[in-house]
């Protein structure tokens, strides 16, 4: 009887999410109750920091949709919880596939929980290419920050975490986050797309400071 429950709680949280008259994923519906879900099956695990192999390099595409991954994604939840962030890549835990999964809200305020398997970053047409320069942080670079132009509307395509397809679009803060999540599976990190001075100026900043979650040491 445990099992079978554990199962219909997972078939909850990863339901088909429903889709607007664009066709775009509508993840902001019971994100609570979606979020805990994963994150409550899930276990923790330790974040990759910049220097790991695992982060340099483009992950390989998610080929099975299946018990396997349905637990990675619960433990990316549960990790993402603990490092308080708003997304997680799967490399980030040290596991070479294309896989995030966020919970993030908008510069509205507006929360959004989903998971992309095997994103693709659409290219933006010149009039959704305005720039946001705010500030950037990531759980691989723990404790540095730095401003990063990126187009603040983002859209990415790729699978749920079952194999369906999905188009997932974010403004503000939330775009910021799409894109972020994207770049580490194709081995990038944020600070990549610094330049020199501010890229050291961020390895500095992690240098000095104490990461507040467990973190894998490069050895």
């Amino acid at each position: 009887m445990a099992q079978q429950d554990t199962e219909q709680e997972r078939a909850g949280s990863s339901a088909v999410l429903p889709v607007d008259d664009e066709g775009f994923v509508i993840d902001t519906v019971d994100c609570e109750a979606r979020e805990t879900a994963y994150r409550e099956r899930g276990t923790s695990r330790p974040i990759t920091v910049v220097g790991n192999p695992v982060l340099h390099k483009e992950c390989k595409d998610v080929t099975e949709f299946d018990d396997k991954l349905a637990q990675l994604v619960d433990d990316m939840f549960a990790s993402q919880r603990t490092a308080e962030g708003v997304g997680l890549a799967a490399n980030q835990i040290g596991v070479d596939l294309k896989v995030f999964v966020y919970d993030c809200p908008d510069d509205e305020g507006v929360r959004h929980v989903g998971v992309v398997c095997n994103p693709v970053l659409q290219e933006l047409p010149a009039d959704q290419r305005r720039l946001d320069d705010s500030n950037e942080g990531c759980l691989s670079v723990p404790t540095a920050y730095a401003s990063l132009a990126r187009p603040d509307y983002a859209v990415v395509t790729g699978q749920d975490e079952k194999g369906n397809p999905i188009t997932v679009r974010g403004t503000g803060y939330f775009a910021r986050c799409l894109q972020h999540e994207t770049d580490h599976l194709y081995g990038y990190l944020y600070i990549d797309r610094l330049s020199k001075r501010d890229r050291k100026d961020a390895l500095r900043q992690m240098a000095e400071g104490t990461p507040r979650y467990p973190v894998v040491p490069n050895d």
